[in-house]
């Protein structure tokens, strides 16, 4: 996912969007330990994914208590 698809959503929806990519993480790790996973980039990219979504968090988080004060 870009970026740009995580500054449309919120905090929360964030939060659930980042919960869920550490599931799917997780789920590829057993996959690749248990000889199931073809594609190994589907781990880069998961992590890049989480990197990516969190740091949109932090920028909305920023912000938002740069509004507040």
């Amino acid at each position: 996912m870009k970026a740009d698809d995580f500054r449309s959503l919120s905090i929360e929806e964030l939060d659930v969007r980042i919960a869920d990519m550490r599931k799917q993480l997780f789920n590829y790790r057993m996959q690749l330990h248990s000889s199931q996973l073809s594609n190994t980039n589907k781990i880069r990219d998961a992590k890049r994914d989480i990197a990516r979504a969190m740091t949109v968090r932090d920028e909305i988080s920023r912000q938002m208590a740069g509004t507040e004060s």
